[in-house]
């Protein structure tokens, strides 16, 4: 009893400390995407703080995967450090002992991932896309950057706009370029703001300008000075939403017989079942020899870790062409994890090891 609770306490305690480091990390990685995303004027900024959280959201069932192997892993490490499991062993605490108490703690991060694989991922994908979609329907004037031409392809409008005013949305040097009735008009402006009609039209409203019509140097060109000029902007069209596998729920992908969807299928199957292996390959490999150093089990987790994903991209590859089934994938890979993760704990568990021979009588 004491024995379990000393464990999960700990067990609990790193991996909180490491879910949130993970965690910052991937929030940091995100946000500088989006904010780049959006300083290129391909997202609204109004949108950034919802299209982080489905992103975060979708590479969550990665991010529990790898805290959950570096949490067992970082915890009895220190163990073997600080001569715990030595008190432990001679307290009648064998190696396979701690299946059951690092399992019942793995168990409700390895339910969250097969939900986050199985429903939550496609939901935030698919939500996502359709967020998107929504931002670019709604309004493309919210994109509109400062130092940046911005193109509206309904409109055959091109805006580039020094500077904006956010306190009163007054806009400063702006520069349109347009054609009209197969004309090419250019429009420059010291200053502008936009106007939203009742009937919902949208105006960019342009004063102290002036307009050129027509192509220069030929008799059909005209240059007009102007006070007030307003101009339409025409909102874009909900564009349809791309041909992704990841957006499409769990239910359609069982029922699809195409090999694209079995592969998709197969990664979302395969992340729970990796992240229950490599709960079981992290007690072995927590092993510390002290000839060869306190941070190679670390890097010998993080190479099992980088080795097993790679080759589930390869099995799902193989599966997406046709030159595996979806069946022989899943044993094919995940068979010989297992057995990777019973040579080890046979290592560890025999008193000769692999290669040493007994000595006779």
């Amino acid at each position: 009893m004491v024995f379990r609770r000393s464990l999960v306490r700990e067990l609990t305690a790193t991996a909180i400390a490491l879910f949130l480091v993970l965690l910052g990390i991937l929030f940091t990685n995100l946000v500088l995407r989006l904010l780049a995303r959006a300083a290129g004027g391909t997202v609204a900024p109004e949108g950034i703080l919802a299209l982080l959280g489905f992103n975060a959201l979708f590479y969550f069932n990665i991010l529990l995967s790898v805290a959950l192997l570096g949490t067992v892993v970082l915890t009895l490490s220190r163990w073997y450090r600080d001569s715990e499991m030595i008190v432990w062993f001679t307290s009648g605490q064998g190696l396979t002992a701690w299946l059951k108490p690092i399992l019942w703690f793995a168990s409700p991060f390895l339910l969250a991932i097969a939900v986050l694989s199985l429903w939550l991922s496609p939901w935030a994908e698919q939500r996502r896309l359709e967020y998107e979609r929504q931002l670019e329907s709604r309004e493309e004037l919210s994109l509109l950057a400062p130092g940046l031409f911005k193109e509206f392809q309904r409109a055959k409008l091109v805006v580039f706009i020094e500077s904006i005013n956010s306190f009163d949305g007054t806009i400063r040097n702006i520069f349109l370029h347009s054609i009209d009735s197969e004309k090419d008009t250019t429009t420059v402006a010291r200053s502008g703001r936009l106007e939203d009609k009742s009937n919902g039209d949208r105006f960019i409203v342009l004063e102290d300008g002036r307009r050129y019509e027509g192509n220069a140097g030929t008799t059909d060109f005209r240059s007009a000075e102007f006070g007030h000029l307003g101009r339409r902007i025409e909102p874009a069209e909900a564009r349809t939403l791309p041909a992704s596998l990841k957006a499409v729920p769990t239910a359609l992908l069982i029922v699809g017989g195409g090999a694209t969807e079995r592969a998709e299928l197969f990664w979302r199957i395969s992340v729970p079942i990796s992240a229950f292996l490599l709960v079981l390959l992290a007690i072995p490999l927590s092993y510390v020899n002290p000839r060869v150093g306190r941070s190679f089990n670390l890097l010998a987790a993080v190479f099992a870790y980088m080795l097993y994903f790679n080759c589930l991209n390869i099995v799902q590859s193989f599966v997406a062409q046709g030159r595996l089934s979806f069946v022989a994938g899943l044993l094919l890979i995940h068979t010989t994890a297992a057995s990777v993760v019973v040579a080890l704990f046979y290592r560890r568990l025999s008193v000769f090891g692999w290669f040493s021979r007994r000595r006779p009588a």
